[in-house]
């Protein structure tokens, strides 16, 4: 499933792709994650996130597979809505995760 939400110059783009998500995080040094303490049983990964290590590193955040994170993503019915370019052209690390009902 991909949808295409245009706002000002930029569009951004949903989808349930595993594929898509990963080579998407990848290209801009991301890795899946998860935020620290969000946990409800030692079997839950907790709360998603795309972290950019290269960046400024966020201590709340730990590295997870994408198996894990997949799963989890697929268990909480998410979509992935994010942005290939910023307004001047450049390479966007804008995305957050959202409800595949709202997609």
């Amino acid at each position: 499933m991909s949808t295409r939400i245009e706002e000002q110059t930029t569009m951004a783009e949903t989808t349930t792709d595993h594929e898509t998500i990963r080579r998407w995080v990848e290209d801009r040094g991301g890795v899946p994650a998860t935020v620290e303490g969000t946990t409800s049983s030692a079997d839950d990964v907790g709360v998603l996130r795309v972290d950019f290590p290269h960046g400024e590193r966020n201590d709340e955040l730990s590295t997870i597979s994408w198996e894990d994170f997949f799963a989890k993503f697929d268990e909480s019915g998410l979509a992935f809505l994010h942005e290939d370019k910023t307004s001047d052209g450049q390479l966007s690390r804008f995305c957050k995760f959202i409800s595949r009902s709202s997609a």
